[in-house]
């Protein structure tokens, strides 16, 4: 196990009708006038945003909206955002939605306490400082609500960029799993797809020895695998949207990955159709994975084959524990079909005549590399998308 740091600061607030006492957060945590940050009106017509803005005001919070976050949320409503606030002098901000609306609040957050252009995070630049931000989650995906990443896509040119920092981490985040009841089926399915995957981008690494992590990360796929047909099947059914809604913070927090290296090249590979389709996210990552995992399966066949015997419940083949891999690798593809996911670019509506351009997109050049279990070049990176076909 490698040396590690870990600093998770968020006030989780858990169950059943929580979202009405946001203002009493907010207000605990220093704030006096806030920006409601928020999607494309679900939360107006589920009554959230009344709600939430009922609190405020209980509480004497002043506070000014901002609506219209996109899926893959976009560069422009975040220079929107950084304006809004410097005009009327917020000090806080209130992400309701998903991951898209959490991170585009999160930008928004570093944004404001900058001088020069935000996408400097996302080209590298280290975020120092950012307005609190607060959440209210409406879908169990991203995991934005207890970690310390954003991604956001830049119009021009649709890049689709990442940057962190721990001072991005909510001050507080208030999960009701009944928020997430009438999320449709595609919609629970590509959340939990990322769920998964945020798992996964920990799990494969070359770190020895991470036994513990290992098992946790085992147990929230477990715990997948177990909810996910049952909230599809009763969307209605709170204990099954608990759970998941809880798995999706601990996968992205980051308890599953300290003291390992960790991944991410899937990730990568995926914002590029993302950006250039606007697919989900989680719809992407299940069109990626499985193509990820059957290239880079051979550097470490028995790491493939212990996943595929705790995780997906496979007879380990002693002789020949290449074929208890490529089991689990079939199993897991099941699994997303089952869950109404694609697993290849026609299903996805991806085109074979892009893949260039998204290859391109991605940066590498022809000496950089993408990931840390098997480091990909630009070349790997087109044979991945290619058996995704």
């Amino acid at each position: 196990m490698n040396n590690f740091t870990f600093y998770s600061p968020t006030f989780f607030v858990f169950g059943k009708n929580t979202e009405n006492e946001a203002g009493k957060y907010v207000k605990r945590f220093g704030g006096s006038k806030v920006l409601i940050h928020y999607g494309k009106g679900s939360v107006v017509r589920s009554s959230l945003l009344d709600r939430v803005k009922k609190s405020l005001n209980n509480e004497g919070v002043e506070y000014v909206e901002l609506g219209g976050v996109m899926p893959n949320p976009r560069s422009g409503l975040v220079y929107e955002g950084i304006e809004l606030c410097r005009q009327e002098k917020v000090d806080f901000i209130l992400a309701l939605g998903g991951g898209s609306a959490i991170d585009s609040a999160k930008a928004i957050a570093a944004g404001v306490k900058y001088n020069g252009d935000f996408w400097d995070f996302f080209e590298g630049k280290p975020i120092e400082e950012a307005l609190p931000v607060g959440t209210v989650l409406t879908i169990a995906a991203a995991g934005s609500e207890g970690s310390g990443d954003t991604v956001i896509t830049k119009e021009e040119g649709m890049l689709k960029r990442g940057a962190g920092s721990d001072v991005l981490r909510p001050v507080f985040s208030i999960l009701n799993p009944e928020l997430t009841q009438t999320l449709p089926a595609y919609q629970t399915a590509c959340g939990a797809t990322d769920i998964m995957a945020h798992v996964f981008e920990r799990y494969f690494t070359n770190t020895k020895e991470v036994e513990i992590t290992d098992r946790l990360c085992e147990a929230v796929l477990l715990t997948m695998i177990k909810e996910v047909p049952r909230a599809i099947a009763e969307p209605d059914n709170y204990d099954a949207r608990a759970n998941i809604m809880w798995a999706g913070m601990v996968a992205h927090n980051n308890l599953l990955g300290v003291g390992r290296d960790q991944d991410w090249s899937s990730h990568a590979i995926e914002h590029e159709l993302s950006a250039l389709y606007d697919v989900a996210h989680g719809a992407g990552l299940a069109v990626v994975f499985p193509a990820w995992m059957t290239y880079v399966m051979k550097h470490d066949i028995n790491r493939f084959a212990q996943i595929a015997v705790r995780v997906w419940g496979c007879e380990m083949n002693f002789a020949n524990p290449e074929e208890t891999a490529k089991e689990g690798i079939k199993r897991f593809k099941e699994f997303l079909r089952s869950i109404g996911m694609p697993v290849t670019f026609k299903e996805l509506g991806a085109r074979e005549e892009d893949i260039p351009l998204m290859v391109e997109k991605l940066g590498l050049g022809e000496n950089g590399t993408l990931g840390s279990f098997v480091p990909l070049k630009s070349k790997d990176v087109e044979q991945i998308y290619r058996l995704a076909l």
